[in-house]
């Protein structure tokens, strides 16, 4: 049976409305098949894995090709695929909604809009432009009729300005300017966890795990947990350990560790056979 773009959004609609779901994040296609293979149900695109695919820093990958790249997430899988559509790579709320609405167009299930300005002087948009910003992104999705999920994050505690009471005033104002889910990456400690969930309550919170594992960030009453570019890096990790020990020692030792090729193809095959 053929799981529609409405299928998906309806289904990450439902995952938000109670208990706590894991949502990792795949840079590419295969990726994202594999996770969809272990359970997972829903993903999550990371724009630092994305980057670094293609040999570039994060953040220095176009509008044009990111949308190529959920377009292409979210055909690969069955399931709903959430955006991390970074500060919607435009500063004024109509270019916003602009692009926000081409992203609807993907196929994507959710995506998300910061407040970092990716600049060092002023890293954080001024409030009242903020919350601009959430609000023409809402108009957009609503304008679109297509029922994709709105997540507005707060980087204070990622751009150095970690700042709780601020950031929480944020979130507060994005959820009233109509954003779905609420996100501030970087928070840690567990009792601010908690206290955004208390405030945009019955709104759910999306935490970017650091070390707390899933049934602590559950009691705490995160509702949704991302690993942004951790899964990636820790790919990455392994390419540079294993290559660094054979252009060191000449040992191939690391290729142990490696997934079966049979397993890969396995997975592979099943979910091309899906298809239709």
């Amino acid at each position: 049976m053929t799981v529609t773009a409405t299928d998906k959004r309806s289904a990450f609609r439902h995952l938000h409305e109670a208990g706590c779901f894991v949502m990792p994040n795949p840079w590419d296609a295969g990726s994202a098949i594999l996770l969809e293979s272990l359970g997972f149900k829903a993903l999550a695109s990371t724009s630092a894995g994305f980057a670094w695919s293609l040999g570039r820093p994060d953040y220095a990958v176009s509008l044009d090709e990111v949308l190529d790249h959920l377009t292409a997430l979210a055909g690969a899988v069955d399931l709903p695929v959430n955006a991390d559509f970074e500060n919607a790579f435009a500063h004024v709320p109509e270019d916003v909604a602009a692009n926000v609405a081409r992203a609807v167009e993907t196929g994507i299930a959710g995506l998300s809009v910061e407040d970092s300005r990716r600049d060092a002087q002023a890293p954080l948009y001024d409030f009242s432009q903020a919350v601009e910003r959430v609000s023409a992104a809402r108009a957009a999705i609503d304008a679109s009729g297509s029922g994709v999920l709105l997540t507005a994050r707060s980087e204070g505690f990622f751009v150095g300005q970690p700042d709780f009471d601020e950031t929480l005033r944020r979130l507060v104002a994005y959820s009233d300017a109509g954003a779905d889910c609420l996100y501030a990456p970087g928070l840690r400690d567990e009792a601010q966890i908690a206290a955004l969930v208390r405030a945009v309550a019955p709104k759910p919170v999306n935490v970017l795990t650091l070390g707390l594992p899933v049934a602590a960030l559950a009691e705490l009453g995160a509702r949704r947990i991302s690993v942004g570019g951790s899964l990636a890096r820790a790919v990455l990790g392994e390419l540079l350990r294993a290559a660094e020990d054979i252009a060191a020692t000449g040992s191939f030792a690391a290729f142990e560790r490696g997934a079966p090729g049979g397993r890969l193809n396995g997975i592979f095959a099943e979910r091309l056979g899906d298809r239709p």
